[in-house]
């Protein structure tokens, strides 16, 4: 039973990216398909990825720190240029702007690394 606990707590803590990239382990490794709905809720909806596609500017937003919540202020402290403490209040007050206005590229870029570290972010 303590084991089926660890495996559940592992589960609820991956990150938006380690969940995709689950999904298409069980696909491919098993043919284990999401239902389509859980899918569009990962993925944002259909709409959002072509609303997506025809924005030229994004804004990074940080919706929760996660269970990382040291590794995401200080990757938020790198990322922003601010001090600790600020930092810190940001990660606190999520949803908080990380950076607003840039590239898709880099807005991507950086999503990545804050799921990375744990954080779960949304492209605005």
């Amino acid at each position: 039973m303590a084991d089926l606990k660890d495996f559940a707590e592992k589960l609820v803590n991956l990150t938006v990216k380690e969940v995709n990239e689950l999904a298409t382990i069980l696909k491919d490794e098993y043919g284990i398909e999401p239902a389509a709905a859980a899918v569009a809720v990962a993925a944002g909806g259909a709409g959002a990825a072509e609303a997506a596609e025809e924005q030229s500017e994004f804004d990074v937003v940080l919706k929760a720190a996660g269970a990382s919540k040291l590794a995401v202020v200080k990757l938020v402290k790198e990322l922003t240029g601010l001090g600790l403490k600020e930092a810190k209040e940001l990660v606190d007050n999520a949803p908080s702007n990380i950076k607003e206005g840039i590239a898709k590229d880099e807005a991507e870029a950086l999503k990545g690394q804050l799921e990375d570290a744990g954080a779960e972010v949304e492209l605005k």
